[in-house]
């Protein structure tokens, strides 16, 4: 009788003989960076133009004969030498830092915009969740934006009708289905469009990011229907800078690293290869130039880690308190804002949180700079880790939201120096203890432990 590996090795041998669906070549796309917007010209500047366009010409060409250099300048390559396969029924993960060319490769895998050299084949229906939200009209209502944005999405009307009632579920939307979007709030809007993007059927699906849309209910939902698409055989790409759901969804994983294709693997592994290699940016406590998005109106500009006595500090000892102070410059007036404070793994898994409103915080801007601290009472998370700080500023809409803001490491503290350092075992630490159910000795704790043996005796 076969083993299972038995049973399942054919399998595996069709799947690598099987055609790609997905084939990238040799893929690049350029950039011109810093041009200005063209301005209305004179009838006179038009005569000029016109006479020294040939010569111009001939400089650019004597020039790029020369040296090779002009046609350079002011050019960036988002992607350079990209290529790589996808079978029939194969999820793959795209990661990398802000800026890698993760958003613009899927881009180009769409169609949204053209490659400046190499290929691309694509063999199957696409449908693609990238900008979620882009085809929605703000003056239509919810109802008859399904049925815009499903068709930009290339449903049909009839697809469109057998799954309007599971879109509009999915959306818990229902009360609000006739009123116009533009009447919807932030995290509404974005239910939506994710619900309508999310019951395509395609043979391949693009994903870029869409799952941290609603609160942490609606968030596992995504998640499922992501796990539902991944099983239903649909060859997936999903970008993501959440590292635990890459090796949750996807098989393989591949990390783009200034544009090119730095490690590709199993997905588990490429995670961590990425981890491992990505610095701490302990004393980066200026945010004006780290990704963000919101409506402006105030900015987070400065962050640090901060001792009893107000100093900065470039790490947190397990089971200190942790102050977290932050600098906000404001143009306008905001009353009635919030807030938002939160501590995360290094694979973006949220640890703390420290919400104004929660806590019923009187919090309001006036124009120009204002600081805030966060005081969390004796924080313990387990030591050698790498934690993540992101901030959250609301008024209605979002006003600023800078998702990595700070990173700094965890070091023992007083009663933590024996705890293992392994994130396997969890990354908050509270004191346990064991005890056998049918013996009527005294329970021991795990302090208990550690003050009554030796150090050799604990990992």
């Amino acid at each position: 009788m076969p083993t299972s590996c038995e049973t399942h090795k054919p399998l595996l041998d069709l799947k690598k003989r099987m055609k790609p669906i997905i084939r990238v070549e040799n893929l690049g796309k350029q950039y011109r960076i810093g041009r200005r917007e063209a301005r209305y010209a004179t009838i006179r500047e038009s005569l000029v133009q016109a006479a020294v366009s040939p010569i111009n010409r001939l400089r650019r060409a004597l020039n790029h004969s020369g040296n090779g250099s002009a046609d350079s300048e002011g050019h960036i390559w988002a992607l350079k030498d990209v290529g790589f396969e996808v079978k029939p029924g194969e999820v793959v993960g795209i990661i990398g830092r802000n800026g890698a060319g993760k958003s613009t490769l899927l881009k180009i895998l769409s169609r949204v915009t053209e490659p400046t050299e190499g290929k691309v084949d694509l063999y199957g229906r696409v449908g693609s969740l990238l900008e979620v939200g882009t085809g929605f009209h703000p003056e239509l209502t919810g109802r008859e934006n399904v049925y815009l944005n499903g068709s930009i999405l290339g449903m049909s009307r009839r697809e469109i009708d057998r799954k309007f009632d599971e879109i509009v579920a999915f959306a818990e939307i229902e009360q609000f289905l006739d009123t116009a979007v533009k009447r919807y709030s932030s995290g509404m809007y974005l239910r939506l469009a994710f619900a309508v993007a999310a019951h395509l059927e395609p043979e391949i699906l693009m994903v870029d990011e869409v799952l941290a849309v609603g609160d942490a209910t609606y968030q596992k939902r995504c998640i499922d229907r992501m796990n539902q698409i991944a099983r239903s055989g649909r060859s997936v790409l999903f970008v993501s800078h959440n590292m635990d759901l890459i090796p949750r969804l996807c098989e393989r994983a591949i990390l783009l690293e200034r544009g090119h294709v730095a490690v590709a693997g199993p997905a588990s592994q490429v995670v961590r290869d990425y981890l491992e290699d990505t610095p701490a940016r302990f004393t980066d406590e200026d945010l004006s130039r780290k990704p963000r998005f919101g409506d402006g109106r105030a900015r987070f500009t400065h962050i640090w880690l901060v001792g009893p006595d107000g100093s900065p500090k470039a790490d947190h000892a397990s089971g200190d308190d942790l102050r977290v102070r932050v600098r906000i410059q404001s143009h306008i007036q905001i009353p009635n804002a919030a807030l938002a404070l939160n501590v995360l793994t290094a694979t973006g898994a949220r640890i703390h949180s420290g919400w104004t409103r929660e806590v019923g915080f009187p919090f309001f801007l006036n124009p120009g700079n204002q600081e805030y601290e966060c005081h969390f009472l004796a924080m313990r998370l387990r030591p050698g880790q790498r934690m993540t700080i992101g901030l959250w500023l609301e008024a209605g809409d979002v006003v600023d939201c800078v998702e990595d803001a700070l990173t700094f490491e965890i070091l023992e503290g007083h009663g933590t120096e024996f705890f293992s350092t392994d994130r396997l075992q969890g990354v908050v630490l509270c004191n346990y203890e064991w005890s056998r159910v049918d013996d009527k000795t005294v329970p021991r704790s795990r302090d208990e432990d550690i003050c009554n043996s030796s150090p050799a005796a604990h990992y």
